[in-house]
Formats: structure tokens, sequence, C-alpha cells
């Protein structure tokens, strides 16, 4: 259930404004929204979660990595032979397969969308009916309430105590105050009141039509991930060239003169100079990690849709990355760890209403005079009404509607004795905390209790320095449950080291008995946020040592959020109330609940469109997959770009052959990391993720890489014995020392290893020796094993590979270990920001 809506104080013309209802407007007819539809005056801004079909496979057919393989494959097309070819086939299948995963993704995302979309009210032939945001046409009369967005551009017809929030569009979160004449625009949000506008600009005239449509695409960028493989690509890409030219160049004027022979029967084209293009081309392809970028579209792509299927609106992509980052979960109490729904359990009378009407009564009178309903005051209308008191009718000459930072709403009325002014709010702030009824307010929030304390007051609720003195008459207990996934949801987070913190505007100590009654670590030492520290590190030291705190308001939301961030954590914030909006803004990660106000919806990154916050620890996992699944994949595509730029960079300097033509470097790029990255790429993963993505993978790839290639040149030339051009015993022989070493490469990155990943190495192994072995291998990939000297050569210069390569592991681990057991060590006094993250 959202907390109060934020309505800050003031806005008495809006009260007293509010109290004459809405103007008698009949809006558009039909026939003039039926005109105003032909004239193209809609507000056409399409809704689009994820990119068009077009923009789908213009990404993946349209990409560098391809534009390089379609020049080194327009090479192979006229020198031939046919089999060369064969990677431009494997590219032609991961592209078609990219397309595949993220039209999938695309059908999950709008389908989602579409029950995510909110539907403003419109005033139609003088009734409120509800439309599409694309329904809306131009001079249409919306009407709006505490937590809708304004979705497109207008002017005021009529306010009753309306505050919007414009900071989305000018970063200032103080809400104005609205009255009629006044302009309004999209993007905004009204956070008090209820009013009225007239649509003056709909789509993509409006103000912020185009910043929403751009926020609402389905998103591959802006994520470490990303970024990092981007910035990988562009090195090797400026590699290619020089490495490229080296081997001509070393083939054609090192190493022999330049001949073309005519084509043979078969349409290949001889000699030096196709030679050299076969070896430039077969080193290139390899060079180039051509399912890198595919399997990082598709493993985002797959952790959409799994999502999707629990119902998760991913409307940010990289927020499924950023999410497996978080260490701290901020999280709402209200709606997310309790349920939806709030119960009246009981009315404490405390007598302080002398000769006037009962607690219940004014209760009633309350309900029926405050026309939009927050969640406490629906329960309070609820349990009036189920005990049979009716509201007595009393005029309602000022309201006050609640606000999160002052914690209180009422109504003055005029009753048969007088003028009467009552307040509804929370004990601690309506009287002083030595009084009795806050004492009494207090053991019962500290039982779970939502408890609002009744008053009658001295002033009208409306006047300055309102309520004045109050007299305490009654304590409303409101019972709320904790939700049965609440519990398990918190210990999978203490599992996975992912600290969470409960914030919230309720009682401190009725915040702490729920973090209590699910075993939250430090709930039992609630804190109230109105006693931590303005800024600064007083505040961030409060922030990092609590787990439970109470009375925040939506600013101190949002700098509590902002605290932790400094100190180095990333930080997921879940609500689901217009109050939430600014800590969803300033999080790492915005997660808000389907049910919730739309403002929260539409800034938050995720949405949970069943409100099941047990939905979370399945996004960190899916989130967690994907980075840790990349992160491997990354490491074996760079690892054959850096083993095939060693043994290019020698080939070329030695001035001799290189040792494979294009269809070994496909052989040896299939069986060794292109299709087993594929199964990696989609295989369950908890590792947590961590910064730091192109060093950790560059601290795999580049020792593992440079091994394999000293590796296939010390074979290579060991068989050549002093020739420059390789016979096919020769190639076979570094075919099967780079497979073997690399294999092994492939195992270190497959742990922990479960029964389907031993397959899956067992059954490369067994396609490659299928390809040495068997006459069809033999002549397609020219392979030649009748030479068991030079096959003995390649397997014992693997063994001294692999034995390298594993003590590098090894040694590079306990590097590794050390300076993590020393970074745990170090003292806790340091000033924040000077680690990252710091121990919550």
């Amino acid at each position: 259930m959202p907390e109060q809506p934020d309505r800050p104080e003031g806005g008495a013309q809006g009260a007293a404004d509010r109290m004459q209802g809405p103007p008698d407007e009949p809006g558009l007819t039909l026939g003039e929204v039926a005109e105003r539809v032909a004239a193209g005056q809609t507000n056409d801004v399409p809704v689009r979660a994820s990119r068009t079909v077009a923009q789908i496979v213009r990404a993946n057919v349209f990409t560098r990595i391809n534009a390089m393989i379609a020049v080194l494959f327009g090479i192979i097309a006229v020198i031939g032979p046919v089999q060369d070819g064969l990677f431009a086939m494997v590219i032609l299948i991961n592209t078609l397969i990219g397309i595949v995963q993220e039209l999938r993704a695309k059908r999950t995302l709008d389908r989602l969308a579409i029950v995510n979309a909110a539907r403003p009210r419109v005033v139609r032939e003088g009734a409120p009916t509800r439309v599409s945001t694309q329904e809306i046409v131009l001079d249409e009369l919306l009407e709006v309430g505490a937590g809708d967005q304004i979705v497109v551009d207008g002017t005021v017809t009529w306010a009753g105590g309306l505050e919007v929030d414009e900071s989305l569009l000018t970063g200032e979160a103080d809400p104005v105050v609205k009255a009629p004449g006044d302009a309004v625009m999209s993007g905004s949000f009204v956070v008090a009141g209820t009013g009225r506008f007239r649509a003056t600009k709909v789509g993509r005239h409006a103000y912020a039509a185009r910043l929403a449509e751009e926020a609402s695409r389905f998103s591959l960028v802006r994520s470490e991930l990303r970024s990092g493989i981007n910035r990988i690509l562009t090195w090797i890409t400026y590699a290619l060239f020089p490495i490229g030219a080296l081997l001509v160049y070393s083939q054609l004027f090192m190493g022999g003169h330049v001949t073309l022979e005519e084509p043979t029967a078969g349409g290949q084209i001889s000699g030096p100079l196709a030679d050299a293009l076969r070896g430039m081309v077969a080193a290139l392809v390899s060079m180039i990690p051509e399912g890198l970028i595919l399997l990082t579209s598709i493993a985002f792509a797959v952790g959409v849709i799994r999502l999707g299927r629990h119902r998760c609106l991913v409307q940010e992509l990289p927020a499924i990355e950023g999410l497996a980052r978080v260490d701290v979960v901020c999280t709402d109490k209200t709606g997310t760890l309790t349920e939806a729904g709030m119960r009246l359990a009981r009315i404490r009378d405390l007598g302080g209403y002398g000769d006037g009407p009962p607690p219940s009564r004014v209760l009633a009178a309350l309900a029926a005079g405050d026309p939009d309903h927050n969640p406490s005051m629906a329960a309070i209308a609820r349990g009036c009404a189920a005990a049979g008191q009716e509201a007595p009718g009393w005029e309602v000459l000022a309201l006050a509607q609640f606000s999160s930072a002052r914690k209180w709403s009422g109504a003055s009325f005029a009753t048969p004795d007088g003028e009467a002014h009552w307040v509804l709010g929370a004990a601690d702030v309506l009287v002083p905390a030595q009084d009795p009824a806050a004492a009494e307010a207090a053991r019962l929030g500290a039982q779970g209790h939502r408890v609002l304390l009744l008053a009658r007051a001295s002033a009208r609720v409306d006047a300055d320095g309102a309520p004045g003195r109050v007299v305490p008459a009654a304590l409303v207990v409101l019972d709320q449950r904790v939700r049965e996934d609440a519990g398990p949801t918190l210990d999978y987070f203490a599992e996975q080291g992912v600290a969470v913190k409960i914030v919230s505007g309720d009682h401190a100590d009725s915040v702490g008995a729920v973090g209590r009654e699910l075993g939250l670590p430090g709930a039992d030492r609630p804190v109230d946020a109105r006693a931590l520290p303005g800024e600064g590190a007083g505040l961030s030291r409060g922030v990092a040592d609590g787990s439970a705190f109470g009375r925040v308001t939506p600013e101190r939301k949002r700098d509590m959020v902002r605290a932790l961030r400094g100190r180095g954590h990333t930080v997921a914030m879940t609500g689901d109330g217009v109050n939430d909006v600014l800590a969803l803004k300033e999080a790492d990660i915005g997660v808000a609940m389907g049910s919730g106000s739309p403002a929260s919806r539409s800034v938050a990154q995720l949405v949970l469109l069943d409100d099941r916050f047990a939905v979370l620890p399945r996004v960190v996992a899916e989130g967690r997959r994907v980075i840790g699944n990349i992160e491997r994949v990354a490491g074996l595509f760079l690892t054959k770009t850096v083993y095939t730029m060693t043994l290019a960079t020698i080939v070329g300097l030695l001035a001799v052959a290189y040792p494979f033509f294009p269809r070994h470097a496909t052989l040896i790029n299939a069986v060794t990391f292109g299709i087993p990255s594929f199964f990696l790429a989609l295989a369950p993963n908890t590792d947590i993720a961590r910064p730091g993505f192109v060093a950790r993978t560059l601290r795999l790839a580049v020792p593992s890489g440079v091994v394999a290639g000293l590796a296939a040149v010390t074979t290579y030339l060991l068989v050549l014995g002093g020739r420059t051009v390789p016979d096919p015993a020769d190639r076979t022989a570094v075919v099967i020392t780079l497979c073997a070493t690399t294999l092994w490469v492939l195992l270190l990155v497959a742990k922990p290893y479960v029964w389907w990943k031993v397959l899956l190495v067992g059954s490369m192994v067994g396609l490659l020796t299928l390809a040495l072995v068997t006459p069809l291998g033999q002549w397609f990939f020219e392979l030649d094993v009748s030479d068991p000297a030079k096959v003995l050569t390649g397997l014992a210069v693997a063994g001294v590979a692999i034995v390298v390569i594993t003590v590098i592991r090894v040694l590079d681990d306990r590097v590794i270990a050390r300076s993590e057991a020393r970074a745990a060590e170090e003292p806790a006094g340091e000033e924040p920001g000077e680690r990252t993250p710091e121990p919550v």
C-alpha cells in the first residue's frame, strides 16, 4: 500500500477552492473528439517499450563486426575455395538468432507495457472516463488527482489544492501550487489535491513528449558491460589493419614474389598473393570476437523474457545489469513488505473530546469530507461503515490534506455546536513526546500497528500555524499484515550479501516491529530519521549503521539514498507512492510496484506488475546470470583474439606462411569457444557482480591467449623443420595444439563443473575428432593426421601450455585472494568514498 503522498504545507486558498467542488464543465462532445482525430490533433506519441522490428533488424545486421566479416568474405568469394568462406555462414546464423531473440523480447516488453500504461481521466459530454494516453485530443478536458502524471501540456481550469511536482523537468523538488490559468507541463505529476486542465499541446508538440518517448525505449546502451565491450572492440579494430598488412607484406615481399596463377577448375585462385590473402583472412577472422556482441544481446533479451514470465517489466534494459550489482536495497514498508490493504482494528478512546461527538463519529465525518482518500483514510471509512457509523453531514469549512512533510491532515466543520477543528496524524508530531498519548502510540506502534492520533485543534486547519494547540481524543489503530513472501526475500538478500534498509514515513517503532518480525538484522534498534544529521559524514554514517528508519520524508529518502551511493554502494530503491519518486530517481535502480502511482512507475527502471516484492531476487539472479556469463564469454573470445594476434605477429615477423586457412580458423573457433559460449551465456550463474569488467576480462584473456599463441608458434616451427611453406600435416599439428590448449581454457572458465558442462566439452572434443579422422572432415577442412610424430608434437606442446596456463591461473587467484583479504582487513574509520564499497 502506498505511503501518504508528499503534500507540503500551505495551500489554504486551494483548500477553500476544493470545498466548492469542480465546476460543471461538459468537456468535448464525441463529435468534437472525432473531428480532432480526423484532423490529426491527437496525442500520437507512441508507447514504445522496445525497439521497432526495423530497428532490431538494422541493429543486428549493420554492425561493425558484420562489416568486417563481409569484407573478409568478399576476399574469399574472389579467390576461393568455398570452404574458406564458412565463417560467413556462422555469422549469418548468429545474426538470425540475435534477431529472433530480440523480437521475442520485444513482444514480451510490449505486452507488459500495455498492462503498465497509465489511463488518464478525461471529461467528455459531462462525464469522466478513462482513455489511453494516445486517445487524448487537442482541447481535451483532463481530470487529475494525487499520484497522476500530467501526460500533455495544458492550462488549469479548476484547482482544488492542486500541487504539481515538476522536478522531472526542472530539477526543483518543491511542489508548485497551481491555480486556474496556470500552465501545466507533460512530464510533471500531481502530489496533492485535484484539478482539471485543458490540453493545449498534444503529441510530439508537448513539452516532455520526446523525453518520455526516448526514456521508454528498449535500451542496449549505458551499461558497464556494453561500454567495456565497445572499448575492447575499438582496440581490436585498430589492431586489425597493421597485423593484416604485416601478414600480407611478409608473405609477399619477405618470403616470395608476387605472382598470380590462372583459376583452377573449382574456381580457386592460387599463388603467393592468394595464399597471403587467405592467411590474412584466417588471422583476422579469428581476431574478431564475432559472437561477443551477439551473445550479450541474446543474454539480455532472454533475461527480459524470463523476467516477463514473472510479470516484471524492464523499462530500461541495463537495469537487469544494474540490479545485479546492487549491494543495498532500500525498501518502503507499506505495500512492499506489508499487504496493500489495511484494516481499522480499534479506536482507543482518550476522552479528550469533552461533551463533543464520540471519536467514531468524527472519523466518519473526516472520511466523508475528504474527496480523495489516502489508504489510511480509506481503511477508516471502511471500518466506520462496517460498524454502522454514519457521517453526521457537517459542512466542511476548511480541509488540510495529508502531507508527508507535515504528517497530519484535518478538517474544520460547521457543527450544531459551532465550528470544530479536528486533525488526524502522527502522535509524536501533534503532541510532545512526553504526552501520554504519544507514549501509548509508540507502544502500539512497536507491536507493528500503524497508529494515528485524532485530536481537537484550536485553530482552523487552513490557518497559518495550524493546528495550534491540540487535545488528544483517540488513537486510531490500523492493522497491516506482513507479506508471506517478504521474509524469504530478505533471507535471500542476506545470503547474497545485500543489505536491506526499510525507509518509511511511519513511526520508527512500527517500522522496527515489522523488521523484527521479518528477522532483519538491526531492526531492534529502529532510527527516527528526524534525529539523523542533516548532511555530510554524519548522515552517511547514520544511514549505513541503521536498517529500520521511521518518519522519513520524501526529501530525506532521497538524501539517504544519495548518502549510501556516496559511500560507494550500488543502491536499489523500491516504492509505490508519489512520495517515493525522489528516491527512485536518485537510486541506481528504481523499482516500482504495478499498483503504485503513475508517477512512481514512470521514473522506475523496473515495474513489478503483480506487486510482488519476492520477484526482486529473481531479477537480481537474472542480472547476475547475465553479467557473470557475459564476463566468461568475453574472456573466451578475447583469449581467441590474443592468441591470434600473437601467432599472426610472430609468423609475420618470421616471414613464414600463415599456418591456417580460414576453414581451419572456423573449425577452431567453433569447437573451442563458438558453440560452447552459446550454452555458457545462458547457464545459471550466481557470482556477485563487481565493477572492473574490462580489467578482469583482460586478466584472464591476455596470459591465456599469449601462452596459447606461443604454443601454436612452437608447434609450427617444430613441424616445419626450417621450411617456410607448411603441408596439411603441419597445419593439422598446429590445429591440435590450439584446440587442446583453448579447450583447457574453456574448462577453467566453465567452473563450477556440472554434468552438462562436462558433456559439452566432451561433445566438442568429439566434433574435433570427427573432423580429424573422417574422410569428409579431412577433405573439407584439409587436415592430415597421417604423420604420428607431428600429431604427438602438437599434443606435447599443448600439454606444456596447459601446465603453464594452470600455474598462471593458480598464482593469479592467490594474488586476488590476498588483495581481497587485505581490503577486508582495512580499518573502518576511513572517510566515505575512500573504499568502494564500504561495508553496510
